[in-house]
């Protein structure tokens, strides 16, 4: 039998960290959608598709918005084998909600003038019904967007435990660097492989020019003091609440030693357990300009 797929509803007054609790989630694998309108969501459970757990957004600002029509969806959704509603509601004090509509200049989306505190306390007697009735309650009065992601995690990642997603990838300098890359190694101190007739057109997924790459006799202690870094640092970016992080090896021709490189500490991190995909710039290039002649 097939796990139960995870439906939350994600709400709270305007200002309370909605939207940051959904990217969270988003983060944690969800397929989030933010103020969809409520009559379409049987149309979406209905229709086949990914398996992936559901975040939704809803707060008055949804077109069809009523206490009733949010319990009757939830309602719906309970009787449907193989979907676990849940509703977080993410409160936060009305002091602070009007410190926050001051210091971003925002207008509340329930006040028809700038008068931001009756709006506020407009939305919170509107959802107070939900909020009696959550699920999760998360009050961020107190929290930072740190303190908030740590929260969602724990009651929403899989056994409770924050993922970190590590990307890894080769590149050639002659070609520019990555866009959006955390750490970057540059290898092209390494032995060539390129001077070596034998293995010019082979690349550094091959197991000749990864032993050519080693025979230099800096290769070792440079791939064990990535790997130790990499490791070390990884659950200080977990802490911190980061969800991505991007590592890039580069070379000359983005051939053979970052290839190289890239595959070994991709090898690295999944035996040690952690999330990892592999990307080769410029072999994925080569691949397509290959397919298009």
């Amino acid at each position: 039998m097939s796990a139960a797929r995870r439906l939350v509803f994600v709400t709270g007054p305007s200002g309370a960290g909605r939207s940051s609790a959904i990217r969270v989630l988003e983060d944690l694998g969800y397929e989030a959608i933010d103020n969809m309108p409520l009559r379409l969501l049987c149309a979406l459970l209905d229709n086949p598709g990914s398996d992936a757990p559901l975040a939704l957004g809803i707060d008055p600002r949804n077109r069809d918005f009523s206490i009733k029509a949010v319990m009757d969806a939830m309602g719906q959704i309970s009787a449907k084998p193989g979907l676990v509603p849940e509703l977080l509601y993410l409160d936060c004090s009305t002091d602070v909600l009007l410190k926050r509509f001051s210091e971003t200049r925002r207008r509340h989306p329930l006040a028809a003038t700038d008068r931001v505190g009756a709006g506020i306390q407009r939305e919170l007697e509107l959802l107070a019904p939900l909020r009696a009735c959550a699920d999760v309650l998360v009050d961020t009065t107190d929290r930072n967007v740190h303190q908030l992601r740590a929260e969602v995690e724990h009651w929403f990642s899989p056994g409770g435990q924050t993922q970190l997603a590590v990307a890894v990838q080769s590149f050639s300098y002659k070609r520019g660097l990555p866009r959006s890359v955390d750490m970057v190694f540059d290898c092209r101190f390494l032995k060539n492989p390129y001077w070596d007739p034998q293995l010019r057109d082979q690349n550094g997924k091959n197991h000749p020019v990864q032993a050519h790459v080693q025979s230099d006799p800096r290769a070792a202690e440079f791939e064990a003091k990535v790997h130790d870094m990499v490791l070390w640092l990884l659950p200080a970016y977990l802490q911190e609440g980061k969800s991505h992080l991007s590592v890039a090896f580069g070379c000359t021709g983005g051939q053979h030693r970052s290839v190289a490189m890239a595959e070994s500490l991709t090898a690295a991190l999944a035996q040690a357990g952690w999330q990892v995909s592999i990307r080769h710039r410029e072999l994925d290039r080569k691949k397509r300009e290959e397919a298009s002649t």
